[in-house]
């Protein structure tokens, strides 16, 4: 299927490794330019050396004419107006604005609420509900006025099944997820414009990792032994990976997307036992 969305422009947060890798990965495969943001620069410019060299082998369809996909690494903070300001400020970026935005910030760390002062509630909240406030704040006009527009924010199944451990999580991604029902339903929807939430639940990320490396000290099980019970409460029998996720992503930033906005799309491999 063609998604429709080759020479678009993307800015894709936290795209290094993980699910937001996955995401820059499923795009690029699609013919679009990328801005890959991330605070490390060493992961980073290697993923973009992976990504150039994925956008090396696409071939556009359809007769359609677009070069080659761009992909430009800006290694920054993408919580701190500095960084915001490097990103849409990247040279040889899309001087009209970004036509998809991809919003990801790594989750806050696991533990018990008990131990979490103001400071780390504020971190957590900056960080997973008001710095992707922030990318739809400072791209949606734009798109709007552009006819056509695309913002997934990356959250959690936590959001529709709140984990214990990840308190700072479950709080601040909620919030996100209450203000992105409003906003997506404002009159930026009749303007081609959507914004959804893409809630990931157990993929074979780092992120997985640390918080079955909690879970195994908290119950005095091994790490291995944690896994295993964890896949097998999956009805799938086993965790996702990044590729699948950053499909679901780029059809959600499809022209075939159109009609869906404001939803919370779950990938979970059938986890959350709940019918709605």
């Amino acid at each position: 299927m063609d998604l429709g969305l080759a020479g678009k422009w993307a800015l894709v947060c936290g795209a290094s490794k993980g699910l937001g890798l996955g995401c820059a990965q499923a795009l690029v495969r699609e013919g679009v330019n990328v801005v890959v943001n991330a605070r490390q620069p060493g992961p980073l410019h290697s993923s973009a050396a992976e990504l150039i060299a994925i956008g090396a082998q696409w071939e556009s369809a359809g007769g359609q004419k677009h070069s080659k996909p761009q992909v430009l690494a800006v290694a920054a903070d993408i919580t701190t107006p500095e960084g915001r300001a490097a990103v849409f400020g990247a040279p040889g970026g899309p001087g009209r604005g970004f036509d998809i935005v991809v919003t990801n910030a790594g989750g806050p760390p696991p533990g018990d609420f008990r131990d979490w002062d103001r400071d780390a509630w504020i971190k957590a909240v900056d960080a997973n509900m008001l710095t992707p406030i922030e990318l739809i704040r400072a791209t949606v006009d734009g798109m709007a006025e552009r006819g056509f527009g695309r913002i997934v924010n990356i959250t959690s199944s936590a959001v529709k099944s709140p984990i214990d451990i990840l308190g700072l999580s479950n709080g601040a991604r909620s919030g996100l997820t209450g203000f992105v029902a409003g906003v997506a339903r404002s009159s930026i929807a009749a303007r081609g414009v959507t914004i959804n939430n893409l809630l990931p639940g157990k993929f074979d990320t780092d992120r997985l990792a640390a918080t079955m490396g909690t879970a195994a000290a908290r119950s005095g099980r091994t790490v291995q032994e944690v896994r295993a019970a964890q896949q097998a409460s999956i009805p799938a029998g086993r965790f996702g990976t990044p590729q699948e996720f950053g499909a679901i992503c780029a059809f959600l930033c499809s022209v075939h997307a159109g009609y869906m906005t404001g939803q919370n799309v779950l990938a979970d491999g059938g986890a959350y036992p709940g019918a709605f």
